[in-house]
C-alpha cells in the first residue's frame, strides 16, 4: 500500500444508536492539531442513505480525507471510502465487510454480545437501545450523567442497516487502521481483532467499552493523527 499523504481534512462517521456527538471529546483535540474535522451526521434511514451522506461531507472537504468510522459507521465507510478524495480509513471498533457481506454475515462465526439482547423494536422498522442497554452493553464504562447523555441524544436506527452490502470495500484499496475494543458487548472483540486481521490494519487495542472514542478519546485522536500522517 503506498504511503498516505499528510491529511488535514478528518470525517467522522457515527454507528447505529448514536449521532455525531459521539466524537466530541476527539473532535477538539484534533481541532488542536490543526485539524479541519467534520462530524457526519448520518440519518440511520438506510445504508443508502447514510453513504450519501457521508459522501456529501467527502464532497465539501478541499482536500484529501481521512475517513473515521465507528460500529455500524464502519459499513459505510467501507462503501464511502471508495471516493477518490479518501486516502485512508479508521476503523473505531467497527465492522468491516468485504464487498457483498452484511454486519449479519460477518458476525454470525463470533459470540453474540449481550447488547444486541437490549434492542427495542419501533414502528416502521426502526430500532432503539432501551436504557439498559446503553448503560451495561454500549457505554459500560463511562459516568452516570455521559451515560444518560447517550440516551438523550440516540437516534432511532432502521433495522435494514444489518443487512446492506457495500458494493466494493474501500479497504482493499486504501490503507487502513484499527481500534479494537476488548470490552466490547456490542461487536465481540475477537471479532473486531479478526477484521483488524483481515484489513491488514495497522492496530490498536484499548480496554475499552464500544464507545471507545468517549472512554479513551486521547488514544483515539493519536490513531486518527497516525492516519492523517500515514504512520503505519
Amino acid at each position: 500500500m503506498s504511503q498516505t499523504p499528510q491529511v488535514k481534512n478528518i470525517v467522522l462517521v457515527h454507528g447505529a444508536f448514536a449521532d455525531g456527538s459521539s466524537w466530541s471529546k476527539v473532535i477538539p483535540l484534533l481541532q488542536a492539531k490543526g485539524y479541519k474535522v467534520t462530524s457526519v451526521q448520518i440519518p440511520l434511514t438506510s445504508f443508502q442513505d447514510d453513504v450519501a451522506a457521508t459522501k456529501r461531507a467527502i464532497a465539501a472537504q478541499d482536500g484529501p480525507v481521512t475517513l473515521v468510522g465507528h460500529s455500524y459507521g464502519g459499513v459505510v465507510i467501507t462503501e464511502a471510502g471508495n471516493d477518490s478524495k479518501v486516502v485512508g480509513l479508521v476503523y473505531v471498533a467497527a465492522f468491516a465487510p468485504d464487498a457483498g457481506q452484511s454486519i449479519v454475515d460477518i458476525s454470525k462465526a463470533f459470540p453474540k454480545p449481550i447488547g444486541l439482547e437490549k434492542l427495542a423494536p419501533q414502528p416502521e422498522g426502526f430500532l432503539l437501545l432501551s436504557p439498559d442497554g446503553i448503560e451495561t452493553g454500549f457505554a459500560q464504562d463511562l459516568s452516570k450523567e455521559e451515560k444518560a447523555l447517550l440516551i438523550a441524544v440516540q437516534s432511532q436506527t432502521h433495522g435494514s442497516i444489518f443487512a446492506a452490502q457495500p458494493t466494493q470495500a474501500a479497504w482493499h484499496s486504501k490503507p487502513s487502521w484499527y481500534i479494537v475494543a476488548s470490552n466490547d458487548h456490542m461487536i465481540a472483540p475477537e471479532q473486531e481483532a479478526s477484521m483488524a486481521k483481515q484489513l491488514k490494519a495497522t492496530t490498536t487495542t484499548l480496554p475499552s467499552s464500544h464507545v471507545v472514542m468517549l472512554s479513551h478519546p486521547k488514544e483515539v485522536a493519536k490513531v486518527i493523527e497516525d492516519a492523517a500522517a500515514g504512520v503505519k
